[in-house]
Parts: C-alpha cells; structure tokens; sequence
C-alpha cells in the first residue's frame, strides 16, 4: 500500500534531521538525502519544491514545538521571572533533544541555502526575545529589554557550543549554577 504523501514528507524531513546530527557534519545534498532513504532525487521533489522547502519544512517543527511549549509556560507560571527561566530550560532542552535542529537554528545547515530561511531563524529568536521580555516585564523588572537581549544571547551561544563540540557539550548542563547571575 503507498504512503499518504504527508507521510513521506514527515519521513524525509525526520531524515534531513538526523542527517544534521551527525557530529562531523557537511553540507547535505540531495542526492545523499535520497541515498539515505533509498530512494531517487525525483521523489524526494515530488513531495518539496526545493531543498529550502525541506528547511523551512525543519523551521516550522522548530516554530511550532517552541512557542507551543512557551504558550503553555505563559499560561500556567503566573511569576514573570519563573516564566523566563522555564522559558530558557524549555530552550535549551528542545535544542539538547534535537541536535540536528540546533544545526538549523544556529543557521549552520542553512549556509548556501535561501537567505530567506536565515531570515526566518532570526524572527524566531527575535520572537523568542520579545516572549522574555514581556515575562520579565511582568515581573515588573526594569531592565526587561536589556535581560531578554541578555538570555537570548546566551542561549544562542549555548547552542553554538553545543553544535561546534560535536553535540557533546550539552546546553543546558551548566545553566542552573548560571541562572543567578543571568536571572539576578
């Protein structure tokens, strides 16, 4: 029986995903990507219209499960200042549980593509920011704008370190002993 086409589109997707975890990473072609699932370069534009479609099929999962995972933090934290520190642990843990997405949020995987799906990555973490900013701003904290620029940068970097060390160095091992001076 032939596989509904949403379900061949979630199969090359999840193997463009582990294609980016692997530590020594290179740049994905097409042809290594239909190799992996073992079949043509043709099918795999029956159900994409581009490589970039394939990433940009990448950033909405990472869209979707991020600002689910923030709305839900937002509704039942009602401490601002506890809501962005859950916010940061639910970052960090997102990107520790998908390692080849961390490829694509740190635009590492997206270098040669479409500058567009850069663009994209940046509103997210701009996104993300403003989300810190109004959960600290809720905890009537003066310095808002500046600490969300502040954790959103460090989280970034967190992500680079945990990309650019083979996805050995984990994001957030260190950010518990970290919070106070992020957080204070």
């Amino acid at each position: 029986m032939p596989r509904a086409k949403g379900e061949r589109r979630l199969e090359i997707l999840k193997a463009l995903a582990q294609m980016l975890e692997a530590p020594r990473w290179e740049r994905i072609t097409t042809a290594a990507l239909a190799a992996k699932l073992d079949v043509s370069e043709a099918a795999l534009y029956r159900h994409f219209a581009s490589k970039a479609q394939m990433y940009e099929g990448l950033i909405e999962f990472i869209e979707t499960s991020v600002f689910t995972l923030s709305n839900r933090i937002t509704e039942d934290e009602p401490d601002g200042a506890r809501q962005c520190e859950k916010l940061i642990e639910m970052l960090l843990a997102f990107a520790e549980k998908n390692p080849g997405m961390v490829r694509v949020m740190t635009g590492d995987a997206l270098v040669g593509e479409h500058e567009r799906l850069q663009a994209r990555m940046n509103q997210f973490f701009e996104r993300f920011e403003s989300t810190l900013k109004q959960a600290l701003r809720g905890a009537s904290d003066a310095d808002a704008a500046a600490k969300a620029g502040a954790l959103i940068r460090y989280s970034i970097g967190c992500l680079h370190q945990y990309a650019k060390s083979g996805f050995a160095k984990k994001p957030g091992e260190n950010f518990s002993s970290q919070r106070k001076f992020l957080l204070a």
